[in-house]
């Protein structure tokens, strides 16, 4: 009996203190930061004398393929793409070539940063695996970065290729055949490096190549090309400005799109009245009248005609050298009338001019029919300005500071092209005080020539403000809105007053633009004094970030 309490007691004690005890929970050892290891291949990498069509892999732990389309850059590139396999996760991986490879040639398969363990998502990064159909491996690269003709920042999965200047050379092979050496900015970088090229001359290109193909097309990509032909071996940085194509003018048949206009797609710029097609409608012989304006954020044109009687019409288009016909049959629809909206409701900015948008385009202006009072009832003086290729009225006169303005367009004091007139209209827009606004005084050092084109850009790369020195090296902005803004300048080399971009064929580079390298905080009811060095980028001390002083006046 004594044996057995001595035992119930010592049970009891047991379950207390395990009951006792701290409560915890098991815990691994320190997380897996270390990316796979390739453990063995077969071939082995960089080997020679590459006859078959197959290649394996082995890891030292299980991988997986993230984005192998985009990253996965393979140099020459293959016609027909490798298979892969497999997808899921495994230590072992099979490249199945499907191509004919090219005799004494270096390949190269840069899977970038797709290869990762399977667990923890530890990248291999830029894992390469190289062999060569000839006794030797291609050593040589060139190195070199990538930034936008126009805009601050350039765009991810930047292509560089390289073309073999040989006999059979041509600048249009571009369009038609792989490069013969390629690599990819993917998703972080903006330099780049071409590895493993044999020695040579060659023509060097970089391109956003929307399509994936490896060929340029300038519809859907930007390009960037190096201007004349490099030799490798070489130990130049090559920079490339990636840049779109303004595309020859190139015209689409019309589609009527009421009774009494047509709609007609183009490619090409027509911004510039130079630039712009002739375009002649006509009804059998007869030449009829019409008026071209620009269909709204569209790259298509309106052909505003007179409604008439006919089976269908004929339209000419030309351009410089360019020349186009279609007809088409006419069919009876419902007719455009005139719709008069303002641009501005509201406020009024300083910088902004009054504008009317009209749905069908104006022929007469009547100003003795159309009043600006102020809040004081006293008529203001203005002038109007019709801008017909986009249908667009302005009303110009001196704004005041904290006024009330009311525009007043009496009946009949507009009319379209169909003869039709306004109703009577009434606007009110107010304006604000000056010391809403700042002010920006850019002092333009180190100018390599004028013209210079100085914008303000926002923080989606539109431009707010723009000013054209031809001469002067101080520029001003007033009045802006305060936010902060990009600050750039332009070289007008031709000095037509706007961006010109570049053209591959003709070997033209886009015309410079030059970023400042801070942003620009304008403040209500301040002064900003920037000088803006175009030959080195100037960075203000942190304590003149913006060498603002309160101002006194506009």
């Amino acid at each position: 009996m004594f044996k057995n309490k001595t035992l119930l007691i010592y049970i009891i004690l047991t379950l207390s203190l395990a009951s006792c005890a701290k409560r915890g929970s098991i815990t691994g050892g320190m997380k897996d930061t270390i990316a796979p290891v390739l453990k063995m291949s077969f071939p082995k990498n960089f080997n020679t004398n590459f006859k078959g069509n197959e290649i394996k892999l082995e890891f030292d732990e299980y991988i997986k393929l993230k984005n192998l389309n985009k990253q996965l850059i393979i140099s020459p590139p293959m016609k027909q793409e490798p298979l892969i396999l497999p997808t899921t996760a495994s230590k072992y991986m099979t490249i199945k070539i499907n191509d004919t490879l090219q005799p004494n040639t270096t390949y190269s398969f840069n899977f970038g940063q797709s290869i990762a363990d399977n667990n923890e998502g530890n990248t291999l990064n830029q894992f390469k695996y190289v062999f060569s159909t000839g006794s030797y491996i291609d050593s040589l690269s060139i190195e070199g970065k990538i930034k936008s003709a126009i805009d601050k920042e350039v765009e991810s999965f930047v292509s560089i290729m390289l073309y073999e200047v040989n006999d059979s050379f041509k600048d249009s092979i571009i369009y038609k055949e792989t490069p013969r050496y390629i690599t990819n900015t993917l998703d972080s970088l903006k330099t780049f490096r071409l590895e493993n090229l044999k020695a040579g001359k060659y023509l060097l290109v970089a391109m956003k190549d929307q399509n994936s193909n490896n060929k340029y097309n300038p519809k859907t990509d930007k390009i960037g090309f190096y201007k004349e032909f490099i030799t490798v071996p070489s130990d130049t940085v090559y920079e490339l400005e990636l840049f779109k194509e303004t595309l020859p003018f190139r015209s689409f048949k019309p589609t009527q799109v009421s009774g009494n206009r047509l709609l007609m797609g183009y490619e090409g710029d027509t911004k510039q009245v130079i630039s712009r097609p002739k375009i002649v409608l006509k009804n059998k012989n007869e030449i009829l009248p019409t008026i071209i304006t620009q269909f709204p954020k569209k790259d298509s044109l309106q052909i505003w005609f007179k409604p008439l009687k006919a089976d269908s019409l004929a339209v000419s288009v030309t351009n410089e050298k360019y020349t186009k016909e279609f007809t088409f049959k006419i069919k009876d629809q419902k007719k455009d009338t005139l719709n008069i909206t303002a641009v501005y409701n509201g406020t009024l900015h300083f910088r902004n001019r009054f504008t009317l948008e009209t749905a069908t385009p104006l022929v007469k202006f009547d100003n003795t029919k159309m009043k600006l009072i102020n809040k004081d009832s006293i008529a203001v003086p203005f002038t109007t300005e019709y801008d017909e290729f986009n249908q667009k009225l302005f009303f110009d006169f001196k704004k005041e500071p904290a006024e009330k303005y009311t525009f007043t367009i009496l009946s009949g004091a507009l009319t379209d092209f169909f003869e039709k007139s306004n109703d009577t209209l009434s606007y009110k827009v107010t304006t604000q005080n000056t010391a809403d606004y700042g002010n920006i005084i850019v002092k333009l050092q180190n100018v390599k020539q004028f013209p210079v084109i100085v914008e303000l850009v926002d923080s989606k790369g539109d431009v707010l403000a723009s000013e054209y020195a031809e001469s002067n090296s101080t520029v001003y902005f007033n009045l802006i809105e305060p936010a902060q803004f990009t600050l750039r300048a332009i070289y007008d080399s031709n000095k037509n007053k706007v961006y010109d971009t570049g053209n591959y064929i003709d070997k033209r580079a886009p015309e410079e633009v030059i970023y400042f390298s801070k942003e620009i905080d304008v403040r209500p009811n301040w002064d900003v004094d920037q000088v803006f060095d175009l030959s080195i980028p100037y960075t203000p001390e942190p304590k003149k970030k913006l060498d603002a002083k309160k101002k006194s006046s506009f």
